[in-house]
């Protein structure tokens, strides 16, 4: 097992589903590779359990390096979601942390910065409605 990178700054953008008990569905946009689609076993925790998340990077690089390290990346991700949340650590200010095991026994963490994700509201959700249903 290989944890294959663990920074957000490859990561552009995305939206990731937990509306459905035991399953975190949706898409993220990556350096190099472009969009992934994901569909994992599992749950958010916290206050985002149960809900719709969205994200954006301002520290976003693309980069040669991403290419080499992502090139393998599987797509869709499947696998196991190993702790996704807003608030992953007591001793660590606040910051979204999304961490997986693909069913290749990759390991997978992005950690943004403070304030790079939200909760969707009730007019993001029917906009993002589609997307997740191409997904599963």
């Amino acid at each position: 097992m290989a944890q294959k990178f663990s920074n957000g700054r490859w990561v552009q953008e995305g939206f990731l589903d937990n509306r459905t008990p035991g399953r975190v569905a949706g898409r993220i946009t990556f350096a190099a590779i472009g969009p992934v689609d994901f569909l994992l076993r599992g749950d958010f925790t916290g206050e985002i359990k149960g809900r719709l998340i969205t994200f954006r990077n301002p520290a976003f690089m693309d980069d040669d390096v991403a290419a080499h390290v992502l090139g393998d990346m599987e797509n869709p991700q499947t696998g196991d979601v190993s702790l996704m949340s807003f608030d992953p650590h007591p001793h660590l200010l606040p910051h979204p942390y999304l961490e997986w095991f693909s069913e290749r026994g990759e390991h997978y963490r992005i950690e943004l910065a403070a304030g790079g994700a939200s909760i969707t509201n009730a007019d993001e959700e029917r906009a993002l409605e589609h997307e997740v249903h191409k997904i599963v």
